[in-house]
Order: structure tokens, then C-alpha cells, then sequence
């Protein structure tokens, strides 16, 4: 049984189809099953974004990775109501698909999301410090 739900935010999933640092990590541990990814159309619709202006993917292209994060995250959908984070008010839309996908943590390098630490028992942390909790729990 998967006992780790995790949203990850934009720039994880960004670097994550991009790099292999601890963001692929994180996105690897999803697509073999190991965790569970949720995303929300909001936070892929800001990915295709991305993909396109930050790295010059075609339509196309984007649209690919968009099916690939799709093919192993549970897509839930939100009413985009949750007024958390003032100063990025964008960064809304990830705690509010943790909250209503159920997620046990936020994987985020966002500094407005990092500072809340957590929001309503849902941890927030860093790839890198999700793969270090994993690793701890054995």
C-alpha cells in the first residue's frame, strides 16, 4: 500500500522532466509506484507554460510531458477558493490540490510555500528533504 501522497509544485515537475537531481528523484519514485503523485489542471496548465517559454518546447512537446506527469499522477480538480499565500497567490493552487487530493506532503523549492512549513498537517519540504524522510522510514 502507498503511504506517501505528494503534490509537487510547478518548478519540481519542471525540473524534474528537465534534470536529474532530487526533483527526478522524487518524480521517478512516482512513476514506479512507489508514492503517489497528484496534480491538479491548474498546476499543469502553469507547467505547459513553462516548458514552453523557459525551454523553448514546442506545443507539442510540452503536451508530451504534460501526458507523461499525467500517465502516473491522479488528476483532481479544484475550486481554486483557497486564499493562503499572499505574496504568490499562484502558489494557492498547489496546497489547495494537497488538500483536496488528500496529499501527506507538498514536495516545493517555492520559498512562500517552504515558509508555511506546513498547512493543515501536510508538511511542505524540499526534494531533497523528502527523500531524506524516505530514507529514514526505511
Amino acid at each position: 500500500m502507498i503511504s506517501y501522497v505528494v503534490v509537487f509544485d510547478t518548478n519540481m515537475l519542471f525540473s524534474g522532466l528537465g534534470w536529474r537531481g532530487s526533483p527526478y528523484r522524487c518524480l521517478e519514485l512516482a512513476r514506479n509506484g512507489q508514492i503517489e503523485s497528484v496534480t491538479c489542471r491548474e498546476i499543469l496548465l502553469e507547467l505547459r507554460e513553462k516548458l514552453q517559454t523557459k525551454q523553448n518546447r514546442s506545443p507539442m512537446d510540452a503536451a508530451i510531458d504534460i501526458e507523461q506527469i499525467l500517465a502516473f499522477s491522479r488528476l483532481v480538480e479544484i475550486p481554486n477558493t483557497l486564499k493562503v499565500v499572499v505574496d504568490d497567490p499562484d502558489d494557492n493552487m498547489v496546497i489547495e490540490c494537497a488538500v483536496i487530493g488528500r496529499a501527506t506532503h507538498i514536495i516545493t523549492g517555492d520559498k512562500h510555500l517552504l515558509s508555511l512549513d506546513k498547512y493543515q498537517d501536510i508538511p511542505i519540504l524540499k526534494a531533497g528533504d523528502f527523500l531524506g524522510l524516505l530514507e529514514q522510514k526505511g
